[in-house]
């Protein structure tokens, strides 16, 4: 397995959450209206083809293969995990914008959110083994 991808996929994770977070920051109080199910159901699957866009494109923009592709999505979502324990914990003081009546919703969503990008490297390295006859 060739490491050159691994600092360079961890960066990419970091940027997606930060502008996610910058995003949610300034303009959360728009997505995340528990009162319409619409819109919640909107954005739960909006978020189903742009990740697996972004993930894919990761993956071919590194040439990874099989479990690399296992690793990456790992490393995507790595950053954003650690920080978003502290984002969800601390909901009030980084989202003013959003009632904290909103935090379950919002961290539901970005579990869903990961879970994708999970899914996806899964689903992708396995495939591209049982191709390739890596089993």
């Amino acid at each position: 397995m060739k490491k050159t991808f691994i600092l360079p996929v961890l960066a990419i994770g970091f940027l997606i959450w930060f502008l996610a977070t910058l995003a949610f920051r300034f303009a959360g109080q728009f997505f995340f209206i528990t009162n319409s199910p619409v819109v919640l159901t909107s954005l739960y699957a909006a978020v189903i083809p742009a990740l697996i866009l972004i993930s894919v494109l990761t993956f071919k923009k590194f040439r990874l293969s099989g479990f690399e592709n296992i690793v990456a999505g790992v490393l995507l979502v790595l950053p954003g995990m650690i920080l978003d324990t502290f984002a969800i914990q601390f909901f009030e003081q980084i989202f003013p914008n959003m009632p904290s009546s909103r935090a379950a919703t919002f961290g539901s969503w970005l579990m869903w959110a990961y879970s994708v990008v999970l899914l996806t490297s899964v689903v992708t390295g396995l495939r591209q083994n049982r191709i390739l006859g890596e089993d």
